[in-house]
């Protein structure tokens, strides 16, 4: 999931801002998150991968369920996803889990920003600026109060081999955050390169390489959920109980067709049979990164997250919405800098937010 090297984000970065139109503006360097030239493939470390017990999707329809809270998680252009949907939907949204990202609007819908500082720290992230519009726009009512945000669990996870987002801009996530009364988790003592870290990792831990999965010998998701739930059962490390179910996102995209926002036909949803069955549940909205949706890597982020196992155990429906790959996102990011054109990407009604806030209200029953 990183973009590209120095020299490449700086020529992307000229073509970008010379682009006519701020729709085709598509930061190739902030969108692609393939490994540099040199990564060792992930193929050299599956063998010494754990193995999950993966579930095979069964196509229907995303149902409706007995949800008691909602919270938010996502890896790099995920994470900056998961961050909006935290700060615009605070009043229904509980928690946030955060891997490698920058603070809310970081981008200000600006191409050259994104990229230099809201990846690298070539600029600054403008973080008080960031704060102003939060307030500004909390008081129009284009995102909920921000008196929400007081107390919210936040987990934010950064690694020290992550150079595709620099630590400093992650710092500014968690200042942010705090700025706002959230109670945050920093783990930043890893040697993680640009991923999501996960005991079904196939990548080594300080790797930057697809599909961008990395075993570090920790588990990050349950200190994850132990921050957002307040305690947790331990993951179900045997075939899964529940089911996998693929199903039609043009049913909840705001245009009706999925395809228009960058965003893929199919989306997924792991639901425990205990909650299939009318048990009071969570839903956890998982939010992957660039070239790491179901159109470039199949189902390996939902098989290997490492959240279904814990959904299995502590009553928890797992909701992976997908990105994917389009002539303005050519690497199936999520759109955090305005790729689709619209300058509501970041509050309510934005065409990406809204989407799949209307799979979480379809979740929510």
């Amino acid at each position: 999931m990183r973009f590209l090297t120095r020299t490449a984000v700086a020529a992307t970065a000229v073509l970008l801002l010379a682009a006519a139109t701020p729709s085709v503006a598509s930061p190739v360097a902030a969108a692609s998150e393939a490994g540099p030239a040199g990564t060792p493939n992930t193929a050299t470390t599956a063998a010494a991968a754990a193995a999950p017990y993966p579930k095979a999707p069964v196509a229907g329809s995303l149902g409706r369920y007995n949800i008691s809270a909602v919270y938010v998680a996502g890896v790099s252009a995920g994470a900056y996803l998961a961050t909006q949907l935290q700060v615009a939907y605070s009043g229904q949204i509980r928690g946030a889990a955060l891997f490698t990202a920058g603070p809310y609007y970081c981008a200000q819908n600006n191409v050259a920003q994104s990229l230099y500082g809201c990846m690298d720290n070539i600029w600054p992230t403008y973080l008080p600026t960031l704060e102003t519009y939060t307030r500004t726009w909390a008081s129009y009512g284009w995102i909920d109060p921000v008196r929400n945000l007081s107390g919210r669990p936040v987990y934010v996870f950064h690694g020290n081999s992550d150079t595709t987002i620099r630590k400093s801009v992650t710092d500014d996530l968690v200042r942010y955050f705090q700025d706002f009364g959230a109670s945050v988790q920093y783990d930043s003592g890893s040697s993680a390169g640009h991923a999501w870290v996960s005991p079904y990792g196939t990548g080594g831990c300080s790797v930057t390489a697809s599909p961008y999965l990395n075993n570090c010998g920790t588990d990050p998701q349950n200190a994850l959920l132990r921050k957002l739930l307040g305690s947790v059962s331990a993951p179900n490390t045997g075939p899964l109980g529940g089911s996998l179910v693929s199903f039609n996102q043009s049913t909840f995209a705001t245009t009706g067709s999925a395809a228009t926002l960058s965003m893929g036909g199919t989306g997924f949803v792991y639901v425990p049979s205990a909650c299939a069955s009318g048990q009071s549940c969570r839903l956890l909205v998982a939010l992957h990164g660039c070239l790491q949706g179901y159109s470039s890597v199949g189902t390996a982020f939902v098989d290997r997250a490492n959240l279904n196992q814990y959904a299995d155990t502590n009553n928890m429906v797992v909701l992976y919405p997908q990105a994917s790959a389009s002539a303005v996102n050519p690497n199936g990011c999520w759109d955090w800098w305005g790729y689709l054109g619209a300058t509501s990407y970041p509050i309510k009604g934005g065409p990406q937010l809204e989407t799949v806030m209307n799979m979480i209200r379809r979740a929510d029953g």
